[in-house]
């Protein structure tokens, strides 16, 4: 089962295909390289919200689509719940 998907190769984030629980062993598919990615949920996740797949410090940039989509508004662990909590868009 695939519960996450990772748009491009270099993206600090994935989105939820399913809801998915805390401690839950995750099986993501990245896109691009078409390949495997394995972690773990830090937190209950919601579909279609983001977690974190790697740790990103506060101030740094979150990478979706191999784009920066905003700024993290405090450090946010691998397996974390990435969404407006912790999230600053770079929308506005």
């Amino acid at each position: 089962m695939i519960h996450f998907i990772v748009h491009e190769a270099d993206d600090t984030v994935g989105v939820m295909t399913v809801d998915v629980k805390k401690g839950q062993s995750l099986t993501g598919w990245n896109m691009t390289s078409d390949k495997t990615i394995r972690t773990k949920a830090a937190q209950d996740i919601p579909l279609g919200h983001k977690i974190a797949l790697v740790d990103i410090p506060k101030g740094q940039p979150v990478i979706k689509y191999g784009e920066s989509i905003g700024v993290a508004t405090k450090p946010i662990k691998k397996g974390q719940h990435v969404h407006t909590h912790n999230l600053k868009t770079a929308r506005w």
